[in-house]
């Protein structure tokens, strides 16, 4: 299992990487998919704080950037990151710099990182896809498909 400051040391890289990814600004905000997945409503997608309170938690904000934000969480589930992004290319930035083989849920403009047995927890209350497998690799999986 992964350590926590490993964890967190992957997790503070990504959304560095993220933030200076090109691409930023308001036009991801505007699209319809916000309320496919965890969204409030259409074209608005959630925040750290929406997507920690849909978990259980209050967050403890770690990154606070103009293109990501990105909250530690500890509730009675277990310990996991929330990401929220302002675009789609700046969270598949994020999710080619997330360390490869560690599950994460993934949403419109979010992403959670934790391990697998906490986001088996919190899949259908943030209704996210459980990506299993780098997504960099042929054989994406997501689990429950």
């Amino acid at each position: 299992m992964t350590t926590l400051p490993r964890l967190l040391a992957g997790v503070l890289l990504a959304g560095l990487a993220a933030a200076c990814s090109a691409g930023g600004g308001d036009a991801g905000l505007a699209a319809g998919p916000g309320a496919a997945h965890g969204g409030a409503h259409a074209g608005t997608p959630l925040t750290v704080e929406q997507l920690a309170a849909k978990a259980g938690c209050a967050p403890r904000i770690q990154v606070d950037a103009a293109d990501v934000r990105t909250g530690y969480c500890e509730t009675a589930d277990g310990r996991f990151f929330v990401s929220t992004f302002t675009t789609e290319a700046g969270k598949d930035a994020w999710m080619d710099a997330a360390p490869e083989y560690t599950p994460h849920l993934v949403g419109p403009l979010w992403t959670v990182l934790g391990p697998r047995e906490v986001l088996e927890l919190l899949k259908d209350r943030l209704d996210g896809d459980l990506h299993l497998k780098d997504h960099r690799t042929n054989q994406m999986h997501t689990a429950g498909s």
